[in-house]
């Protein structure tokens, strides 16, 4: 019994540690200036108005496949360059925050 649930452990450990091997475009961004961040958030815009103006019909299901797994990768490239590799807060952290600092001072 102790041997399957530590078999189980160390498979679901190995398995949220397992990298896609995409690029982190946060960390990437954030050593760009915003003019280069600009511009290729310009080029993603045309890229993406170019893959929905194109006739899809006659596209085979793996091109479709490449399409959609293409324009996924350019909104996580979008939303990064967007907002520079800045961190956000929720609000729900932001009160954990001020409950902690209160409960110091």
């Amino acid at each position: 019994m102790t041997t399957l649930m530590l078999s189980f452990v160390a498979f679901t450990s190995n398995a949220a540690t397992i990298n896609d091997g995409g690029v982190n475009y946060k960390e990437y961004y954030a050593t760009k200036t915003a003019e280069e961040r600009n511009a290729r958030v310009e080029e993603i815009k045309t890229r993406v108005e170019e893959i929905r103006s194109m006739d899809k019909s006659d596209l085979t299901k793996a091109e479709r496949k490449e399409l959609r797994a293409e324009l996924k990768d350019l909104k996580k490239e979008a939303n990064a360059a967007a907002t520079g590799g800045g961190v956000y807060l929720s609000v729900g952290a932001i009160i954990i925050i001020i409950l902690v600092l209160i409960l110091i001072l």
